[in-house]
């Protein structure tokens, strides 16, 4: 189907203001590109590669002990750590949990293990960066597809950027789509507001986009239509940094096209 100038313009202005919230919201001041170190918490107090205090881990409870000299502060109040903090957390939750310098230190469980990370407003990554490197808008990678749910959630064991953490996908259903002239089929996620979220590989992948990528759908009219706006695809956040435990595609989500649209490998 063909598009207009006039529409072409639109959908271009409309793809932009997306743009420019995407890459607003990456440049945070702590956010996915102020990662600058991924380490597990050992068992008995011990000092840590590139942080104050000593860390460890005592049954489900994560401990910090600092004192005066190491300049630790909680992230949540800003009062002085002096002495010893814990925390419990339950897996894949996070919290932003001391500061030091321009350094915020995430605290987290994955694979039911403890982990640091830490989150500089000063690294490179962040200072550096300028926006996202994206392909051009194409219109003709904008398809319309039909979704069909499963009669129940199924739960499939994934692969993330960290070999040691593994993942879980919820998948709701399924998406079917045409593109380039072929049928292809997707499995979805939940999104947010009733949007649907699918993690992609595609024959693009680490050649001019990074290892996969995700793109949210519209929410399914009634009719279970929905679009696939493939100028919307993403990176993760491990795309920009070596910290990430982002969550692989499942294996029937590798389309055998190369959809050089959305975002690039921000790496090349």
């Amino acid at each position: 189907m063909s598009t207009t100038t006039a529409e072409l313009d639109r959908l271009t202005q409309r793809w932009g203001r997306f743009r420019t919230g995407r890459n607003t919201a990456l440049a945070g001041p702590d956010g996915w590109l102020t990662l600058t170190s991924f380490q597990w918490l050992p068992d008995t107090p011990s000092t840590l590669p590139g942080v104050p205090g000593l860390w460890s881990v005592r049954g489900t409870t994560a401990t910090l002990t600092a004192s005066a000299e190491d300049h630790l502060t909680l992230r949540s109040s800003g009062q002085p750590v002096v002495g010893t903090i814990t925390a419990e957390l339950a897996d894949e939750e996070s919290i932003k949990w001391v500061r030091f310098g321009s350094v915020v230190v995430e605290l987290g469980v994955r694979a039911n293990r403890y982990m640091i990370r830490t989150r500089d407003s000063q690294s490179p990554t962040l200072t550096n960066f300028s926006g996202v490197p994206v392909f051009d808008y194409n219109p003709e990678l904008v398809v319309e597809g039909k979704f069909e749910p499963f009669e129940a959630p199924r739960a499939e064991v994934i692969a993330t950027a960290n070999p040691e953490v593994p993942g879980r996908a919820v998948l709701v259903g399924e998406v079917s789509f045409e593109l380039f002239g072929t049928t292809y089929r997707l499995a979805a996620e939940e999104g947010g507001l009733g949007s649907l979220v699918v993690a992609f590989h595609d024959v693009s992948n680490n050649l001019t986009t990074s290892h996969w990528r995700k793109l949210e759908l519209t929410r399914p009219r009634p009719d279970s239509s929905v679009v696939l706006d493939f100028n919307r695809s993403i990176n993760y956040p491990s795309a920009f940094t070596d910290y990430g435990t982002c969550p692989a595609p499942v294996t029937a989500n590798s389309l055998p096209v190369a959809v050089e649209a959305g975002e690039r490998d921000p790496r090349k």
